[in-house]
C-alpha cells in the first residue's frame, strides 16, 4: 500500500510542476471553472501514546474549499480546515493525573491534477503546502497551562470523484498533513484525514 500511495504521490508532484506551463496556457477553455465545496471525515493524528492511560488519537474534522480549474486536467485549491483533536491522560508523579488536549486548523494551498476515467467519474491527486495552527491544553492538581504554536509543511492527498451533473459533484478523499506541530505543542506528527466532499461548480 506505500508503495501504491507513494507512486501516486510523485504523479500528483508531477501534475503540480506541469500547472504553471499547461494551466496558464489554457486558462479560459471550454473545462474552466470557478467551483466550491465542504468535506466532513475523520482525522487520525500520528502521536505517541506510550506511557498514557487513555489516548484518543482520532477526531471529527471538517473542511471548506474553493478553487479553479483551467482545464479538466489541471487546477489550484485553497481550503481551511479544522482537523479535530487529539487527547491523551496519564499518571506523571508528583502531578497526579495529568489531561492534555492538542487541536489543530490548518489553510492549505494545492495544485489539482485529475484524470477522467468514464463520463462522469475520475480520480485526481493535490499536492501543496499547508499553515497549521496547533494548541496544546493541559490540567493537573487543579491548574490549567496552554501554549500555541504554527508550522508550515507539505500536504498531498488522494481521491476519486463523481459527477451529478455539470454542477454538482462529490468526493471521497484521503489528505495527509505531514509533520503537524513543534516542540512547543508536544511534537510533531501526521495528521490523515479521509473524507467525503460535496462540491459546486460554476458553469
Amino acid at each position: 500500500m506505500d508503495k501504491v500511495r507513494n507512486t501516486l504521490v510523485a504523479l500528483a508532484g508531477a501534475a503540480a510542476l506541469a500547472l504553471p506551463a499547461i494551466g496558464m496556457a489554457q486558462m479560459t477553455g471550454p473545462d474552466s471553472s470557478w467551483y466550491v465545496g465542504g468535506s466532513v471525515g475523520q482525522s487520525k493524528f500520528d502521536v505517541d501514546c506510550t506511557g498514557a492511560s487513555t489516548c484518543d488519537d482520532s477526531d471529527t474534522a471538517f473542511r471548506v474549499f474553493g478553487g479553479y480549474m483551467f482545464n479538466k486536467h489541471f487546477g489550484a485549491e485553497l481550503g481551511y480546515a479544522d482537523l479535530g483533536k487529539v487527547s491523551l491522560s496519564g499518571a506523571i508523579p508528583p502531578f497526579g493525573t495529568v489531561n492534555a488536549n492538542i487541536k489543530v486548523k490548518a489553510w492549505d494551498l494545492v495544485a489539482v491534477g485529475v484524470l477522467p476515467i468514464a463520463d462522469k467519474f475520475s480520480v485526481y491527486g493535490k499536492l501543496g503546502m499547508y499553515r497549521a495552527d496547533s494548541d496544546l491544553s493541559a490540567s493537573a492538581l487543579g491548574v490549567s497551562a496552554s501554549t500555541s504554536d504554527s508550522n508550515t509543511d507539505l500536504t498531498y492527498s488522494l481521491g476519486a470523484g463523481y459527477d451529478f451533473s455539470k454542477n454538482l459533484g462529490i468526493r471521497g478523499e484521503w489528505q495527509r498533513y505531514s509533520k503537524v506541530g513543534s516542540d512547543n505543542t508536544g511534537g510533531d506528527g501526521d495528521i490523515d484525514v479521509f473524507s467525503l466532499a460535496v462540491v459546486w461548480r460554476f458553469k
